[in-house]
């Protein structure tokens, strides 16, 4: 229990995650509007004009934390990369070709985890992840992540994420992020703590 209420997550396929959009809208919008992103309203559209698209994919999960008073807190989604993904052309340096083989199912990919300022360092992030990645088939998650985000790099991790490279998602002009990847078969190592 925190301050604010209990917090209680729903996972969500595509369909249900459209139908709760303002609230990972609003989650979105106020975690990324901080340093070192400083999104603007226009980056806010623009991800959610993605979102929308990323949202049809038919293995599209998403989870929401909300409080028991129905306010959204913390929101992560993502989905399984195809073999044709440009998420390993965005590297600066090439991997090897065995790391970079994508079938459907071998990784996830994290697109988004967000929690707002208030609800920050309870935890909520590390349930949200566990929520999302639990029981997804897949041998690993993949994710971007702004190296001067350094709460998120440091949560990433202690969670067991590697750094495999860097990149610039969306483009030359776009922020050097760092690429992570978590093996899921070493569990134990991002397992919430109880």
């Amino acid at each position: 229990m925190t301050k604010q209420g209990i917090i209680e997550i729903a996972r969500m396929d595509g369909s249900a995650a459209v139908q709760a959009e303002d609230a990972f809208k609003r989650i979105y919008a106020e975690a990324f509007a901080e340093p070192p992103y400083n999104e603007t309203a226009d980056d806010v559209a623009a991800a959610f004009r993605r979102f929308s698209v990323q949202a049809r994919n038919r293995t599209f999960r998403a989870v929401l934390a909300r409080t028991s008073e129905g306010e959204p807190i913390g929101m992560a989604y993502g989905y399984p990369l195809e073999p044709d993904t440009v998420w390993w052309d965005e590297l600066t340096q090439p991997v090897p070709d065995d790391m970079r083989r994508e079938d459907g199912h071998r990784t996830f990919g994290l697109m988004e985890l967000a929690v707002r300022g208030p609800w920050r360092g309870q935890g909520v992030a590390r349930r949200l992840h566990k929520t999302l990645v639990d029981g997804i088939g897949a041998e690993r998650v993949l994710l971007n992540v702004h190296p001067a985000s350094k709460a998120a790099s440091a949560a990433y991790r202690a969670w067991g994420y590697r750094k495999i490279g860097e990149a610039r998602p969306r483009g030359e002009d776009a922020d050097l992020h760092y690429v992570m990847l978590l093996d899921l078969r070493l569990k134990s190592r991002w397992a919430p703590q109880r």
